[in-house]
């Protein structure tokens, strides 16, 4: 019989669905996902994406089930906002909401509003200090054009992110009150938790939620997380787990710095070790990724959980046991959930220092070659040799020049 932590797709651990453990989760009915690909993405240094990688990945995300998408900044370049108003336009009928991204500021809103997005999320430095050192304002300033902006866009129809950068980082005594007005005086439909800086320990993340509860009882909270300290995903889900609407996300975790939450880590947690299933094509994962990769110019860990080229690849002689001893009768006994599920190639044994008998033997069946202990024993020395010597793994094809000229 199926259950939560063990399907045929995947196996986590029991532990997760303890009562005890459970009774602390309060996922909200319908959470979903804000993919910030194409704007807080192409911020990382050296990413450059044109109009048409935009339309593209904009397209592919959405085809994947992504909820809503930040189409980017139009006030930023020409391109930026002919590419935001050739999204918005595509995905018009899709299930996809396309939102705009914005400073608090009049002129901001308006390309926004003139670009056809759905929504809008506005930014403005939260936090005194570096209002004060890095924007050189007055205090007084965040507050008065936000005020000013977001009660702008609330009048044009847009619904409204309120995007309080470096939040986690502001004083409570100052960022509170500032909140409370622009909700009161300005427009805010939602208000993101930002963590500009991945500055949350996870253990904290929820009771933040619940101290912001508290003053916005009935406000979605939305959370962007970046991954400067490696907290991304994990403050995300601790966030989500502690009943936030909306998980700010992008593909593979591109983004300033360190990045952003990875969109794919997120939503496959989500339902393995929560059984929560956000809807997501999940094998489009790997697809979406890729694609991403190439038209940013990046490269991942070829290792990168989940969508790693190589992340199934075994050279263990250990563990090369255990594929051919579960083979795709027990697969999860192998890896904690099946590859096809996010798109990925399947477990292969691969040659190198650390293989052992078994992965000799393996390759030899695919061969068609019979051979004794004695030879086998051999042939792995000169392996193991070999992969040491030129510090890589060994190709087939040099596995056969050793089997050949034995």
């Amino acid at each position: 019989m199926s259950k939560p932590w063990q399907t045929d797709m995947w196996f986590t651990s029991p532990w997760n669905f303890d009562e005890e453990v459970r009774a602390a989760i309060a996922f909200d009915p319908q959470p979903r996902l804000h993919d910030v690909t194409l704007r807080d993405g192409e911020q990382q240094a050296g990413i450059v994406f044109t109009r048409d990688d935009k339309i593209r990945i904009a397209e592919t995300l959405a085809e994947a089930g992504v909820h809503r998408l930040e189409a980017g900044m139009p006030v930023v370049s020409k391109s930026d906002e002919l590419a935001v108003r050739e999204i918005a336009k595509r995905l018009e009928k899709s299930k996809t909401e396309v939102f705009g991204f914005a400073r608090c500021m009049v002129d901001d809103v308006k390309r926004s509003v003139d670009a056809g997005v759905k929504g809008i999320v506005m930014e403005v430095p939260s936090s005194t200090h570096i209002i004060e050192r890095a924007y050189r304002w007055d205090p007084a300033r965040a507050i008065e054009t936000s005020v000013e902006a977001t009660r702008f866009a609330g009048d044009h129809g847009l619904y409204v992110s309120f995007f309080p950068i470096d939040f986690s980082r502001a004083p409570l005594e100052w960022v509170l009150p500032m909140l409370k007005r622009v909700a009161a005086e300005g427009h805010m439909d939602a208000l993101t938790i930002v963590d500009t800086f991945g500055g949350l320990a996870p253990h904290t993340v929820p009771y933040l939620v619940r101290r912001m509860r508290q003053v916005f009882p009935d406000t979605p909270f939305e959370v962007h997380f970046h991954d400067d300290f490696g907290m991304g995903v994990a403050n995300t889900l601790m966030a989500m787990a502690a009943g936030c609407q909306v998980a700010h996300t992008s593909v593979t975790g591109i983004g300033e710095r360190a990045g952003n939450c990875a969109y794919e880590e997120l939503a496959l947690a989500m339902m393995t070790m929560y059984d929560v299933n956000l809807g997501l094509k999940t094998e489009k994962f790997v697809e979406v990724s890729r694609l991403v990769q190439r038209l940013a110019g990046v490269r991942i860990p070829a290792n990168r959980c989940v969508v790693g080229e190589n992340l199934f690849d075994i050279e263990s002689g250990i563990i090369v046991s255990w594929l051919r001893n579960c083979g795709t009768e027990h697969p999860t006994e192998l890896v904690p959930f099946r590859p096809e599920l996010v798109g990925n190639t399947p477990p292969r044994a691969v040659l190198g220092k650390g293989s052992g008998l078994d992965s000799i033997a393996l390759f030899l069946e695919r061969m068609g070659i019979e051979a004794s202990q004695e030879q086998m024993t051999a042939w792995l020395a000169e392996v193991k040799a070999r992969s040491l010597r030129e510090k890589r793994l060994v190709t087939l094809e040099e596995f056969r020049e050793i089997v050949s000229t034995a």
